[in-house]
């Protein structure tokens, strides 16, 4: 595999070893289908390797202005209907999977997108692909509104867009063979057929890192890092602009996570591909993410650079989530303080009132909380929060919550 850099934790971070084939491998990966586009100038992400750390350099061309966004999610609302009733059929309410959310993609970025499962992280991304019909607000991409698209435009918007799905075996048809799955979007949409796509698939193939003749064997000859490999080559084979992938390494080994993500990001700089990468593993997020955006019950709650997400959380809900993942020194894990959460995550059904999480906040107040529903604010440059009294919390002028009786339950370890 030209991919062998692995993933590991360093005083709670995601660090990546040295790999002695970097980017010469690429030099000789085939071009046909995957050509790739104009390399990004001095405001691309580079990694760089500095003590066992990695470093990200993000220049001035990475704050870009409005028209660098290739995606923009504006209010956007998916509700289910729940309907009840043998004879009539009543619709009695709705389940607000995804209830006013607002963030913009960069053109070339990795936007990570966090959150407890039912948090609505997957259903967002299958809205933007317009897999999902939006119930409210507006999806724009490279400038165009594509919130209601139909028909032969949204057939002609599915090649600049493409999905890695979670589950590496079912979302792969087991009576097809490997080639006629990543040859079949090449089919729908008239690119190449015959030997023409036989050898297209050939390229494909060798890209994601797997022998050029594995299009004779099916799913099941294959491991579940092969075959999510696999439908990389699928996702890959129309050239899109935008991939999301809806937690593609939750279901592998965790040395297989590591070079599935490695490829995933020398796939980006090789051929400008911007991703949507939907998790819930903070670790895996924290190295692939450029920028992470922390969802809870439909909503957003903080949204940050990367690193400075990690190094100073504002959200309570982050603090929380951050505070749950294991750093691998027992010195350092036996001094942190874990924030736990009470009580369960409230139905989508009937959510929360004012902020959705003050339900279970440990800073929760009598004043607001409970009925004003927090912007999301900009507190620095590229740092979003949304929460009432995030500035007292981080001051320490609020370190109890007053709502309830109960307050904070913090304990070491």
């Amino acid at each position: 595999m030209f991919v062998r850099a692995a993933l590991s934790l360093c005083d709670g971070r995601v660090t990546r070893a040295h790999s002695h084939v970097g980017r010469d491998r690429w030099a000789h990966a085939p071009r046909g289908v995957l050509e790739p586009r104009a390399r990004r100038g001095s405001g691309h992400r580079r990694f760089e390797l500095a003590g066992s750390e990695r470093v990200v350099t993000i220049s001035q061309a990475d704050e870009r202005s409005r028209a660098a966004n290739l995606v923009e999610v504006e209010d956007l609302k998916v509700y289910f209907p729940v309907r009840s009733g043998i004879i009539v059929d009543r619709h009695v309410g709705d389940v607000k999977a995804v209830d006013g959310i607002s963030f913009e993609i960069k053109r070339g970025e990795t936007l990570g997108l966090v959150g407890e499962s039912g948090c609505g992280k997957t259903t967002a991304g299958r809205a933007i692909l317009r897999l999902l019909e939006p119930t409210g607000g507006r999806i724009r991409f490279d400038g165009d509104d594509i919130t209601h698209l139909h028909g032969d435009e949204l057939r002609r918007l599915r090649r600049r867009m493409q999905m890695v799905f979670q589950d590496p075996y079912s979302s792969l048809n087991p009576r097809r063979n490997v080639g006629n799955i990543v040859e079949e979007p090449l089919n729908v949409h008239g690119i190449a057929r015959g030997k023409e796509a036989d050898g297209r698939v050939q390229e494909l193939l060798e890209v994601v890192g797997l022998p050029r003749n594995a299009g004779n064997r099916y799913p099941h000859e294959f491991s579940g890092g092969q075959r999510q490999r696999i439908g990389l080559a699928r996702s890959l084979a129309l050239q899109p602009d935008l991939i999301i992938a809806d937690e593609p390494v939750s279901a592998l080994d965790v040395s297989i996570q590591a070079q599935m993500i490695n490829l995933l990001e020398e796939l980006q700089d090789e051929f400008q591909l911007t991703y949507l990468f939907i998790a819930h593993d903070l670790a895996v997020v924290r190295h692939i993410s450029d920028r992470i955006a922390v969802m809870y019950l439909g909503k957003i709650m903080e949204v940050a650079p990367s690193a400075r997400l990690y190094e100073r959380p504002l959200h309570p809900y982050t603090k929380a989530l951050l505070s749950a993942v294991p750093i691998p020194d027992p010195a350092v894990e036996l001094e942190r303080e874990r924030i736990l959460l009470k009580g369960d995550l409230p139905s989508p059904t009937n959510p929360p009132s004012g902020c959705r999480f003050h339900t279970r906040c440990p800073f929760a107040q009598k004043k607001r909380c409970p009925d004003e529903v927090p912007e999301l604010r900009v507190l620095e440059n590229g740092h979003t929060v949304a929460c009432h009294y995030v500035e007292e919390i981080d001051a320490g002028r609020i370190t109890t919550r007053t709502l309830e009786a109960a307050e904070p339950v913090a304990v070491p370890g």
